[in-house]
């Protein structure tokens, strides 16, 4: 079994999702193929759920991972309400973190969480550095290199944040 777990930006472009599933898809296929593929996500928008979807696709099992119990309530958007029920339904487990809300706090420990059960970590990034205000993406990328966890960076040819 390999345990793989997400970080990623939540702001990409249109064109951008579809180069990043692409890579996703060809990235992970290798580690599903004997089904033993876990995936470990937070299900926010962008990447985290672009590779929670690829790892349903491929027959892997979802472990989805929530900052805050407030969470869904108060930080998932509208916009992307459905695909979030989605993915938690259809997770084998869901870990919620002990934060009655979503804050730097809780984020750090979600991105604490992904490294401790990661074998391998996916980091869709821009390798942009870490801002300091805590629990992004290249925090987490700086968490896993720290622990020695292996980091496959996808930042297709042509992808762009919005903004």
């Amino acid at each position: 079994m390999t345990t793989i777990a997400v970080t990623g930006h939540l702001d990409l472009t249109e064109g951008t999702v579809p180069l990043v599933r692409a890579a996703l898809d060809a990235l992970l296929g290798p580690y599903a193929a004997d089904g033993r593929l876990v995936g470990v996500s937070c299900v926010a928008k962008g990447a985290d759920t672009l590779f929670a979807e690829a790892v349903l696709a491929l027959g892997g099992r979802l472990v989805v991972v929530t900052p805050s119990r407030d969470y869904r309530r108060n930080t998932v958007e509208a916009e992307h309400g459905a695909s979030y029920d989605r993915l938690v339904e259809a997770a084998g487990e869901v870990v919620v973190l002990p934060y009655e809300t979503a804050g730097r706090q809780a984020y750090e420990a979600a991105n604490a969480v992904l490294v401790e059960r990661a074998d391998r970590l996916v980091a869709v990034w821009d390798g942009a550095p870490p801002t300091g205000r805590g629990g992004g993406t290249a925090d987490a990328v700086v968490a896993a290199r720290a622990a020695r966890i292996p980091v496959d960076v996808v930042w297709p040819g042509g992808a762009a944040r919005r903004g």
